[in-house]
C-alpha cells in the first residue's frame, strides 16, 4: 500500500467511527514530500479542528510517521509543539492512558503521564534497529509523543489491526461516534487489544494455592472473592473450614483460648479450639486430604493480636527448622503440613481498615479480583458497562479499587436493578464522594443515576 492508500484508509475508517470530513471533527494535516521523506520529519494525520491548517498546533492529535521505502512505520498519539490548550484537562484523566496503553506493545511506548512535555520517549525506542530511517524524525518530536507504535508493516494485517486501533481510541478521545452503530465499530475495533485472561480466575488460583499455599483474594466489594475461595476449595475436593474476622477477633478466637461456662453457678472455664487449629490439626490426621482454611476480610483485624508466634509458621519455602512453635498447651509443631493451604480475602474499596504489614504481604501470595463481566442470565450488563466506563476514564490507580464488582449488578428484573442501584450502588458513590474519593466523575455518576433511576446525587 502507498502513503496515500493509508491515508485514505484512516480517514474512511474515522468516517465509520463517527467523523465528519468538514473540519468539525478534524483537520487533517499531510507532510509527506519525496524530501520531507527523507528523515526530515515526514507525517500526516489529524489534528485538533480548532487548530489552523499549517503551522505549529495544540493538543491531542494522531500522526504518522512513515517510510517511503519497505520499512516500519511509526504511529503515535502526539501533543502539538504549541502545547496544551483545549486539552490539559483531557490528557489527566487516567482513562486516557488506559485507552492507549492497550495498543502499545513490547515495541511500543506509553508515557506514565500524558501531561509531561519535557520527558522524551526512552533511547530503547529511539534507537530502535527498525526505525534508524526515522531517527532525526523521532529526536524533533521525542518530548511530545506521550504514546508510539511500531508497525512493521502497514500493509499486513497485523499493521492494519494496529492503525485501526489507534484511529478507534483517537475517535473514542474526541468522541466522534454520535449512534450504536458507531459506537460498535468503534468497541470492535479495540477488542484485539482488550486483555483477556486465558483461563478463568478459579483455575488460575487454584493453580496458585497448590503452589503458594497461602494466598490473599483482594478486590473491590462485589467481585466474587469468597465466592472464588469456595470454589476452589471444592476444585481441591478439600476439608473446609471458615471464619470471618472482625475488629473484635483475636488470638483466642482464632487458635486457642478459655471461655466462663456459662451453664454452671460455679466459677469455671472450658476450652476453645479456634478455627485455626481446628483445621491444622485435621491435616495433620489426614496428610492424604487437603486441608483448606478460608478467613473472610482477614484485614479488619488486628493481625499481630490474632496470629501472634503462629505468624513464624507462614513462612514460603521455609526449610525444616528445630523451632517448634506452641499452638496451645501440649500442641507444638516446628511447620505447617504440605496438604495445610490458606485462602484470605480482603476488600480494597474499604478505607477504615488496618493496613497489611509488609511481613504479611511477603507471606502471602495476592491475587487481584476485578469487577468483570460474566456470563449469567441475571447479570445486568448494560449498567455495569456504564459503571465500569466511568471509573476506567476517571479513577487513578488507587481509585479502581473501589469499582463495584459484578455481584452488585445481578437482578432478576428491571425493578430488582433498580432497587440495587438506589438503595446499595447510589450509597456506595456517595461515601466515595464525601471522603473525597472521585471527586472528578461526579458529573458522570449523576447522569448515571438519573438516567437508571430518575434520581440525581445530589438532592
Amino acid at each position: 500500500m502507498s502513503i496515500e492508500s493509508i491515508r485514505e484508509f484512516i480517514k474512511k475508517k474515522a468516517e465509520q467511527f463517527g467523523a465528519k470530513d468538514d473540519h468539525k471533527s478534524y483537520i487533517e494535516r499531510n507532510n509527506t514530500s519525496a524530501e520531507a521523506l527523507q528523515d526530515k520529519g515526514a507525517f500526516f494525520g489529524f489534528i485538533h479542528p480548532e487548530e489552523e491548517a499549517s503551522g505549529p498546533y495544540h493538543d491531542f492529535s494522531l500522526v504518522v510517521f512513515p517510510s517511503h521505502q519497505e520499512k516500519a512505520w511509526l504511529i503515535c498519539l502526539c501533543i502539538g509543539s504549541s502545547g496544551f490548550k483545549n486539552d490539559y484537562e483531557l490528557a489527566s484523566f487516567p482513562g486516557v492512558r488506559r485507552l492507549f496503553s492497550k495498543l502499545v506493545n513490547e515495541k511500543g511506548f506509553c508515557k506514565t503521564d500524558f501531561s509531561d512535555l519535557e520527558t522524551g520517549i526512552p533511547k530503547s525506542i529511539s534507537k530502535h534497529t527498525e526505525l534508524e530511517h526515522l531517527k532525526n524524525t523521532i529526536k524533533t518530536y521525542s518530548k511530545v509523543l506521550p504514546v508510539c507504535q511500531i508497525i512493521e508493516s502497514p500493509e499486513n494485517e497485523e499493521g492494519q489491526r494496529t492503525i485501526l486501533g489507534f484511529v478507534a481510541a483517537y475517535a473514542r478521545l474526541r468522541e466522534w461516534p454520535s449512534n450504536q452503530e458507531q459506537r460498535k465499530a468503534v468497541s470492535d475495533a479495540l477488542k484485539p487489544f482488550e486483555t483477556t485472561s486465558s483461563t478463568k480466575d478459579i483455575d488460575e488460583i487454584t493453580d496458585l494455592i497448590k503452589e503458594r499455599k497461602f494466598v490473599v483474594l483482594q478486590g473491590p466489594p462485589g467481585t466474587g472473592k469468597t465466592r472464588a475461595a469456595k470454589e476452589v476449595s471444592k476444585k481441591l475436593n478439600a476439608k473446609t473450614y471458615f471464619t470471618q474476622f472482625h475488629a473484635e477477633t483475636t488470638y483466642s478466637d482464632f487458635i486457642h483460648g478459655i471461655r466462663p461456662n456459662v451453664n454452671t453457678t460455679d466459677l469455671s472455664y472450658t476450652e476453645k479450639i479456634g478455627s485455626f487449629s481446628e483445621a491444622l490439626q485435621y491435616a495433620i490426621a489426614k496428610p492424604e486430604e487437603a486441608c483448606l482454611l478460608i478467613i473472610d476480610e482477614i484485614n479488619r483485624a488486628n493481625l499481630s493480636n490474632v496470629l501472634g508466634p503462629i505468624f513464624y509458621l507462614f513462612e514460603y519455602k521455609m526449610s525444616t527448622s528445630d523451632i517448634e512453635i506452641e499452638i496451645y498447651p501440649n500442641f507444638k509443631i516446628k511447620e505447617l503440613p504440605q496438604n495445610f493451604m490458606v485462602i484470605a480475602s480482603m476488600n480494597t474499596a474499604d478505607r477504615s481498615l488496618a493496613v497489611v504489614d509488609f511481613a504479611l504481604r511477603r507471606r502471602f501470595a495476592w491475587y487481584n479480583m476485578k469487577p468483570q463481566i460474566i456470563n449469567d442470565p441475571q447479570f445486568r450488563k448494560e449498567e455495569f458497562i456504564e459503571m465500569q466506563e466511568i471509573f476506567n476514564w476517571y479513577a487513578s490507580s488507587d481509585e479502581l479499587q473501589l469499582q463495584p464488582g459484578q455481584g452488585y449488578f445481578i437482578a432478576s428484573n428491571e425493578s430488582e436493578m433498580k432497587k440495587r442501584i438506589r438503595y446499595e450502588i447510589m450509597p456506595l458513590i456517595k461515601e466515595y464522594l464525601q471522603e473525597g474519593l472521585m471527586r472528578n466523575a461526579k458529573e458522570e455518576f449523576d447522569l448515571f443515576f438519573k438516567n437508571t433511576i430518575q434520581q440525581s446525587l445530589f438532592e
